[in-house]
């Protein structure tokens, strides 16, 4: 699939559709969901404290706006389906579905609803006077070469301005070296590299350097006297209790290992086929095809999450749809839909096996623990600046200092209203509106569309 086209083959359609209806189901069971920010929340719902509405009102309230502002947007300005648009609406509905058999059905049907009517919209955009999703493929150079910056907000944020500023010059040396030498690769991809090991570097030194400090202590304590534990270390019954809700969790979760497999295979198998990316820059990327680079970035951004879906899913019993989405540039590479599916698979089966040793291991890696929170943090940051970027060269394109005006003025109203669209999402969703906007000011004859 190249350049914008939504045009799926009857194979691609039919995986969307399943994969959907399956996810939906899962989301019913409250055994996983694609939304972070609603896992936390299925505890009591598993446990009975609280009620499939309430918490069908919440997964809603938290991917409405990603959904519209940002998956709609980027599936039709790249021409690749993303999590956003497929994943967030089948938590909602699968939450919504007060019957078992009735939450695939409604999967099913929003992943049909996707793969046959994008196309049509698609379509419909590219004969307008003014061609909004054209115009929003200026956002892509901005995401690509900022979000390779975030290694950099991270270690700076975590060791200081002067690690940081290591940092930045050395992925400012590989960017310009990687263009000078390898033309044919995305230019942010060794400095992506470089800046990730770096980070994580810096980061079990600074663990393994305080392991040594708390033995040395521990040694230097009178014969027969106790180390002082952590901080709140006395609460025996609390830590007991914690120890206990993981341990259920991963139990929760092992049991159903071979719905997990099939998940698994499902997100391998799509993502193989190049029509699914799992990231902003990872939509950019597979849509010119370059697959490999998007394995790549993708494998990074799995470091700022697995933590936060490890921690969440021990603490909820409830997984990640995609799970710690090393599943995705797995996909990315394998040769055929056999072997992503096999491969998909054993990838979600040793997450779910493994869960309880991570969470054990990230307890005792609390700068590695920091580091993954740190990378989170700037890969929001980078992307909010790239995609606000991106958006008002969109804007320009389409519209010159008009579309501008309007594009930043819609995200400035957001702001100034407390963000009823969520700020990542926000831009996006201005330029299509900006879009729909100055195509009836041509209709009313009051704006002639920028051309070229």
């Amino acid at each position: 699939m190249s350049g914008t086209a939504l045009d799926f083959s009857l194979t691609q359609q039919l995986t969307v559709t399943a994969l959907c209806a399956l996810s939906a189901f899962i989301a019913h069971r409250a055994l996983a969901v694609f939304n972070d920010g609603v896992r936390p929340f299925l505890l009591d719902f598993i446990q009975g404290r609280t009620t499939r509405g309430a918490t069908t009102a919440v997964s809603f309230g938290l991917s409405a706006g990603f959904v519209f502002g940002l998956g709609a947007p980027m599936a039709l300005s790249t021409g690749v389906l993303n999590p956003w648009l497929l994943f967030l609406p089948t938590d909602v509905l699968g939450l919504l579905a007060p019957r078992k058999w009735l939450a695939p059905v409604l999967g099913g049907a929003w992943g049909a609803v996707v793969v046959l009517g994008l196309d049509g919209a698609n379509g419909l955009a590219h004969e307008l006077p003014v061609d909004f999703l054209t115009a929003m493929r200026r956002m892509a150079t901005p995401i690509l070469f900022l979000f390779a910056l975030f290694p950099v907000l991270a270690v700076t944020r975590q060791f200081g301005r002067l690690l940081g500023g290591v940092a930045g010059v050395l992925e400012l040396a590989l960017t310009v070296l990687t263009m000078k030498l390898w033309p044919q690769m995305f230019a942010g991809s060794l400095a992506m590299a470089a800046g990730v090991l770096m980070l994580i570097g810096l980061a079990v030194t600074r663990d393994l350097r305080g392991r040594r400090a708390e033995r040395a202590k521990a040694g230097a304590l009178p014969a027969g006297a106790l180390p002082a534990g952590p901080p709140g270390d006395g609460d025996g019954d609390g830590e007991d209790l914690m120890a206990s809700l993981f341990s259920a969790s991963a139990a929760r979760l092992r049991r159903h290992l071979p719905l997990f497999m099939l998940l698994g295979a499902g997100v391998a198998v799509l993502a193989q086929s190049h029509v699914l990316g799992g990231g902003e820059a990872t939509s950019f990327l597979i849509a010119k095809g370059d697959y490999t680079e998007a394995a790549q970035v993708d494998f990074y951004r799995a470091f700022g999450f697995l933590p936060l879906i490890a921690t969440t899913a021990l603490a909820s019993g409830a997984y990640g749809i995609a799970g710690f989405t090393f599943v995705y540039p797995i996909g990315y590479l394998m040769p055929n839909p056999a072997l992503a599916a096999l491969a998909g698979a054993a990838v979600f089966a040793a997450e779910v096996l493994a869960l309880a040793a991570i969470g054990r291991l990230l307890g005792r890696l609390p700068a590695v623990r920091d580091s993954s929170e740190q990378l989170r943090a700037a890969i929001t940051d980078a992307l909010q600046l790239a995609i606000l970027f991106g958006s008002l060269l969109a804007a320009e394109a389409m519209g010159g200092g008009l579309g501008i005006m309007v594009v930043g003025g819609l995200w400035l109203l957001n702001e100034a209203m407390g963000r009823p669209v969520v700020r990542m999402a926000a831009a996006p969703a201005a330029v299509i509106a900006g879009g729909v906007l100055l195509n009836l000011l041509y209709w009313l004859d009051l704006f002639t569309p920028v051309t070229g």
